[in-house]
């Protein structure tokens, strides 16, 4: 007995010897990953020495002699930074990632596979002009300098028993090509469920239900689209024929016609503090650990040798500044919501099936193998057919098939320099520059030092010819096409606007004949553009500190009239859960979507359900011609539904409720279950408590119990996707920046987590605590706190 007991106290102390000496050398190798912060660093290719300074939170200066050599120096610092998050970029668009992961993304990657982006990649690097090839080239090997610089590779890669592959020029094209996917993904389903309308409902009903527009919408320039009439009773008549009964596939957990958007807006110099122009901008996306951006200072002789310093936020894997200033002029992005890609309908060779029609006569479809890595199991391979018009993406139930023509598959356009931007001295020259560059549509909003303010399109605007793009359509007969794209000189622009302010908010900036080029590929309801217009139009000198005020703005005007149509409703119901919910919604309510609010919770989920209802009964017809229908990805629902509720036709009133009010009530019970399913309570439901923040590492659900230690807190956020500070669990501002240009001193720059991707860094999460509670951070990096040189091999 006795010698049992000794044998297994001495494997216990040996197991807890092994266990505390795993830990040591695993927090040695964590550590030895950090990056660089002070010493010397040579680097192969630099013309001259390359100085980096970093600020008490870490954020760069990056001054070096040419551009090239700031490339250089800022690859070597992202890569130190944020190598995992490039490589999952660089993945996710090219359909690598199973091979860094296992056969749980092979899914995901026979997805991206049909789009073959690292092909279209690799051709657009091959077509950059020698200036920006060489800048390319520069980054390129900056990145795999600093990544070999690191002690160990970084912690991801340690988890994952992972080897880190090289960067190359064409992997800052995927990172450009991941925004595409990020921004204009959805857009095929969009037009998939608009075209799956259209072939169901009567042609008054599918207008009236796919029009885009609400009483919030708030241009630039023009007025609101005029919605189509209410169908009448000759049209649909639920009283005489009700509606189907059919089971769509609706995300649950999806927003009935919420889209995660972005904010900016320019003041002229005539309505700012300073005198010149003013731009502001939060970009709201997936936030994540880390954030998706990263701060820097790039300063550098231009090619006739005049000093530039650039400063704003980058995106790890690009060699260039997203949105920032220049000094000159500050610009700054939101998504556009126009329409960049077309499904075309194929239309099959009868005599053929693998073949198919063109408009030069029957073409054999192109069929490429490709071959799936997955680690750990074995490698697969599929098979993805094009058409001259780019890849079948789906199949509808009826067995046709759809080729997705979309700006990112023309490797052309994805060659231009993307570091153009920067160079612009004016808004004039910004708006030409900005014009038909290869990145993903956006509201470009710029302001310069002279006080002058515009807006454009930033990108590649196609010239239909035959088609407005809005649904599905066969492009056989060479009737319908894309004829090109439009030159700088036909973009829709905005330039120095009488009322001296521009606004976006993923709305319709302008109308007419400019709203129709853009066409229509998913716009978000007008409230936020709203809520920000009638800010700023108070304002007469208007400063930074005010721009930031705007972008925390959570005032709840969307549902407020959501609020008394519900109020009125309820109104003498008996003791019971209807009457708790109506004492609350009238006792709670803040008039913000603040996280103390129990009213604005139920409101909303009250809404949800009953527009849920409403468009589901609509639009049943296509759920019944096509199972994978799910109306919610149309972005429709508050324009139709609110004129409805508002007229109440008998004949639109679904057949089961004997009133508008008696439906209204409905959705009022079933908010009532959806809420208090889990056995909580309607008062303990604040808004705060549904909206946590939920900001983690997309490893942490891998790591037991210290994973979690990886994430930024789960506080409650103020705000909501219907207000200008837009957040939501998972999604937000990305960034909030305000700047003038030349003065930007005064400007302010917040991001949600840190600088560093490391999570023993003291910059990984330094950040989030100014971003969550609205307070000011300076826009331009302080006093150095750290250097590094780098330098040219001697």
């Amino acid at each position: 007995m006795r010698r049992l007991l000794r044998f297994l106290i001495g494997t216990l102390l040996l197991l807890a010897v092994l266990i505390i000496g795993g830990g040591i050398y695993a927090r040695s190798q964590v550590r030895a990953s950090l990056p660089l912060v002070d010493g010397e660093a040579t680097i192969a290719g630099l013309g001259a020495p390359v100085r980096v300074d970093r600020d008490a939170l870490g954020v760069p200066t990056i001054t070096g002699d040419s551009r090239e050599d700031v490339a250089r120096a800022l690859g070597f610092v992202h890569a130190q930074e944020r190598f995992f998050q490039m490589d999952l970029q660089r993945r996710q668009p090219a359909g690598e990632l199973a091979a860094l992961v296992g056969p749980r993304a092979i899914a995901v990657d026979t997805e991206a596979r049909r789009h073959r982006l690292r092909d279209v990649a690799g051709r657009a690097v091959e077509l950059t002009a020698p200036a920006y090839r060489r800048v390319l080239d520069a980054y390129a090997a900056g990145v795999n300098a600093g990544l070999n610089a690191l002690g160990a590779v970084p912690p991801e890669y340690l988890l994952l028993r992972a080897t880190p592959e090289p960067w190359r020029p064409e992997d800052t094209v995927l990172t450009v090509l991941a925004m595409f996917n990020t921004l204009q993904g959805r857009q095929a389903a969009f037009e998939q469920t608009i075209g799956a309308m259209r072939d169901a409902l009567p042609e008054p009903l599918f207008r009236f239900l796919a029009a885009n527009g609400s009483a919030w919408d708030t241009p630039v320039a023009g007025g609101p689209q005029a919605r189509p009439a209410i169908p009448g009773a000759e049209i649909v008549d639920f009283r005489k024929t009700p509606p189907l009964v059919a089971v769509a596939a609706t995300n649950p957990d999806a927003d009935v016609d919420a889209i995660i958007g972005s904010n900016n807006w320019a003041v002229d110099g005539a309505h700012s503090a300073s005198g010149v122009a003013l731009v502001a901008n939060d970009m709201h996306l997936s936030i994540g650990v880390p954030i998706i951006w990263y701060r820097a200072s790039l300063a550098f002789p231009d090619t006739d040798n005049t000093p530039r310093k650039i400063t704003g936020v980058t995106l790890p894997g690009l060699p260039s500044l997203v949105v920032g200033s220049n000094g000159r002029v500050a610009w700054s992005f939101t998504n556009t919501g126009g329409d960049w890609s077309d499904l075309v309908r194929i239309e099959p060779d009868p005599r053929d099936p693998a073949k198919y029609l063109t408009p030069d006569g029957a073409r054999a479809f192109d069929v490429f193998q490709e071959t799936i890595a997955a680690k750990g199991a074995g490698a697969t391979t599929v098979p993805v057919r094009w058409t001259i018009w780019g890849p079948i993406v789906w199949t509808d139930a009826r067995g046709r098939d759809y080729a997705q023509h979309w700006i990112a598959h023309d490797a052309s356009l994805l060659a231009s320099d993307i570091t153009s931007p920067e160079r612009a001295q004016s808004v004039g020259q910004l708006l030409t520059s900005i014009a038909g560059l290869g990145i993903p549509n956006q509201n470009v909003t710029m302001g310069d030092d002279t006080g002058r303010i515009g807006w454009t399109v930033g990108g590649a605007i196609p010239r239909r010819v035959g088609l407005d793009g809005f649904t599905p359509e066969s492009w056989a007969d060479g009737s319908r096409r894309w004829d090109g794209y439009l030159s700088s000189a036909d973009f829709p622009r905005i330039v120095d606007p009488p009322g001296g302010r521009i606004w976006t908010a993923n709305a319709p900036v302008v109308d007419g004949a400019m709203l129709a080029t853009l066409g229509e590929g998913g716009y978000a309801d007008g409230i936020r553009a709203r809520l920000i217009r009638d800010r700023l139009m108070t304002l007469d000198r208007a400063t930074p500190a005010d721009m930031l005020a705007i972008q925390l703005e959570d005032k709840a005007l969307f549902l407020d009239r959501w609020r008394t149509l519900v109020l009125e409703a309820l109104d003498g119901s008996p003791a019971g859960p209807r009457a708790e919910f109506k004492h609350l919604v009238e006792t709670t309510w803040t008039g913000r979507a603040s996280p103390d609010s129990v009213a604005y919770r139920l409101v909303r989920q009250f809404r949800t359900s009953f527009v849920r209802d409403v468009m589901t009964t609509l639009t049943a017809p296509a759920a019944a011609i096509d199972p994978q229908f799910d109306y919610t990805r149309s972005l429709r629902g508050e324009g139709p539904v609110w004129e409805l509720v508002t007229a109440r036709p008998a004949h639109l009133l679904n057949p089961k409720f004997t009133s508008w009010d008696e439906w209204i009530l409905a959705a009022v019970d079933r908010a009532i279950g959806d809420l208090t399913a889990d056995g909580q309570q309607l008062a303990a439901l604040s808004w705060g408590e549904a909206n946590r923040g939920q900001i983690v590492h997309p490893l942490a659900a891998a790591i037991p119990i210290f994973g979690r230690y990886l994430n930024m807190p789960g506080d409650p956020l103020p705000g909501d996707v219907y207000t200008p500070r837009a957040s939501a669990p998972r999604t937000g501002p990305s960034e909030r920046m305000a700047v003038s240009p030349g003065r930007e001193h005064e400007g302010i720059l917040h991001i949600p987590t840190g600088q560093s991707g490391h999570p023993l860094s003291p910059h990984y999460g330094d950040q989030y605590r100014a971003w969550l509670n609205g307070e000011p951070s300076p826009f331009l990096p302080g006093p150095a706190v750290s250097t590094i040189m780098l330098t040219p091999p001697r």
